[in-house]
């Protein structure tokens, strides 16, 4: 019998390592086929080659690649702005490509991204050469881009949506009702809209005039743009868009001069062909992956600007998967500036912030740091499509801030939130009992409504908090903090506004944002070095268990319900108080 276990335990131990063995090949040889699969050879392009450059999916600043997700067939589209930038600076400076072809779907992104995409084609153009756009259906963010093409075409049977901008709020305060939870309410900032779809059952007044403040702005932009690229009236855009046009035939955008021609795709690229002098029967072009493996000349110097990529939500650093693609802030940031500012040969940061806020604590870390960096050296913030709460927390202290005109910047406010379940408890027939040594060791205590001296000692803490806040922010612009205070009340502002009240430096690209750290630094003669703040895929990888494959499993056999899946598992991660935009920002 003991010869009997003896035998069987070697047998199931020989089966363990086994498969271990053939575990630890097949990760590697997944790293292997993944990496494959992300990499792109060297490309020449040949004479007369035309860029295509197809604006579909979501756009974000600096995407962190994920071989292992497309390896597990999961398509979603993600296109990076900076691979778009520089991919038509390559372009432009190439002698072999003749111009660029955009085909219009559907991008996703804010109007601050297309307004540094757009300022790049405008100097792709000056350089001579030629930009052709066409879509099937334009989207009004994507014909806000086109609109600068030489020549701008739409299908026969497509549309043209440009109808303005709207914001719609949902609110949740009656429903809460109904289920038993009363959501107790502590904020900071007249104009601090987050809490609202708890606590009441339609817009401020002030929130509903900083909405349709900054959305008024923006649109004048994009509708002046327009109007001086397509060298038409202001009023005849907005006339398209109150009459309805964009349901009306094609023809119409024609006769309104929004477009210069109705065309099929391939009577298009007939058109591109001959304007780029090709002669072989199909059109010849490179895509964006072609594009940026253009080899250019770029030697690396002894004096750096670093590019620290700080985007999305500002959370705490929780456990997560390699597979999950939402990019989150965390103090990884704040050590990246650490190692920044010990870099000798780093000699200014451009920090390129692109969050609607989130944790005060987090963003707090990160300031600190900030503010320890610039006793070394400049850093530069470039603000995204948002860099607002504490998006505009983290950057404050900046040297010099650069926004783009439509960017959404301040929300100078924080609030907390905490729910109270007594009366869905009671609809369950749930009851809970408590012991506890002290006056205060069950705060938070969901089960029952809040004293008023806790509802104190909570309020307390916020307008502390704030205090904290508008300080930051006063010393960091060298104004008052009543000055601050007077626009701040969490009242968000686009780019251009808030230069006019002091809050940003000067309005631009991260192409700005680079010309003023170099002027900075004092430097003529310099290299470009990018940090992202986000984590290292492979790293990450290797550190997790084989058993975090299933997360990429369980996303497929959950199609479009994984987001309800990772909305429950992100809400773990707000906690504390926050500092964070009222509300989730629409592309345009």
């Amino acid at each position: 019998m003991k010869q009997f276990f003896k035998m069987m335990f070697a047998s199931a131990l020989g089966v363990f390592v086994a498969v271990g063995l053939i575990s630890i090949v097949f990760v590697f040889t997944l790293i292997g086929i993944a990496t494959s699969m992300s990499s792109t050879p060297e490309y020449t392009p040949k004479s007369n080659t035309v860029y295509k450059l197809t604006l579909d999916g979501n756009l974000s600043d600096n995407i962190q690649e994920n071989p292992i997700a497309m390896l597990m067939g999961e398509t979603d589209k993600t296109l990076s702005l900076k691979d778009i930038l520089s991919t038509i600076q390559t372009a432009k400076e190439n002698k072999n490509i003749k111009g660029i072809y955009i085909e219009a779907k559907s991008l996703s992104t804010g109007s601050a991204s297309l307004e540094a995409i757009r300022r790049a084609l405008i100097d792709f153009k000056d350089s001579g050469k030629f930009i052709v756009a066409y879509s099937d259906n334009y989207t009004q963010g994507c014909y806000y881009l086109c609109s600068v093409a030489d020549k701008v075409f739409l299908n026969p049977q497509g549309t043209l949506g440009l109808v303005g901008m709207a914001s719609q709020t949902m609110f949740y305060k009656e429903l809460l009702k109904k289920v038993g939870v009363d959501m107790m309410i502590f904020k900071v900032g007249t104009y601090k809209g987050a809490v609202e779809p708890f606590m009441l059952d339609k817009l401020s007044d002030a929130n509903r005039e900083q909405i349709q403040s900054y959305m008024g702005s923006i649109w004048e932009n994009v509708t002046n743009g327009i109007a001086e690229a397509r060298n038409i009236p202001v009023t005849d855009i907005n006339n398209f868009a109150n009459q309805g046009y964009a349901f009306a035939a094609a023809e119409k955008t024609v006769e309104c001069g929004l477009v210069d021609e109705l065309k099929y795709r391939t009577e298009t690229e007939e058109f591109v062909k001959e304007l780029a002098g090709q002669s072989d029967k199909r059109l010849q072009t490179a895509d964006i992956s072609k594009i940026k493996s253009i080899k250019t000349i770029d030697r690396e110097k002894p004096n750096r600007i670093a590019i620290l990529y700080a985007e999305g939500e500002i959370q705490p650093e929780l456990p997560s998967s390699p597979y999950d693609t939402e990019q989150a802030i965390t103090e990884k940031v704040a050590n990246e500036l650490i190692k920044l500012k010990n870099d000798e040969n780093v000699k200014a940061v451009v920090f390129r912030v692109n969050s609607p806020g989130g944790s005060a604590f987090v963003s707090e870390q990160i300031w600190h740091q900030v503010v320890e960096l610039k006793k070394v050296k400049p850093i530069v913030v470039s603000m995204g499509d948002v860099a607002a709460s504490g998006g505009y927390y983290i950057s404050c202290a900046a040297s010099k801030i650069i926004a783009e005109p439509n960017t959404l910047t301040g929300s100078i406010g924080i609030f907390g939130i905490f729910p109270n379940v007594t009366g869905l408890f009671n609809k369950l027939s749930l009851t809970t009992d408590i012991v506890k040594t002290n006056t205060y060791a069950d705060l938070g205590d969901m089960s029952r409504p809040m004293r008023e001296d806790e509802k104190v000692l909570i309020q307390s803490f916020v307008e502390r908090g704030y205090d904290t806040f508008l300080t930051r922010c006063a010393n960091g612009r060298d104004m008052s903090k009543e000055a601050i205070n007077e626009i701040g009340q969490g009242r968000v502002w686009t780019g251009e506004q808030a230069k006019e009240r002091g809050l940003v430096d000067d309005l631009g690209g991260i192409d700005k944002a680079i010309e003023t750290a170099a002027t900075l630094a004092d430097l003529s003669d310099y290299s470009l070095t990018y940090v992202s703040g986000s984590k290292d895929f492979w790293k990450e990888f290797i550190e997790k268990q084989l058993g975090e494959v299933k997360v990429s499993i369980v996303k497929n056999v959950l199609g479009n319900e994984y987001e309800y899946f990772k909305t429950l598992n992100n809400i773990k991660s707000t906690t504390g108080i926050q500092a964070r935009l009222p509300y989730d920002v629409k592309p345009l």
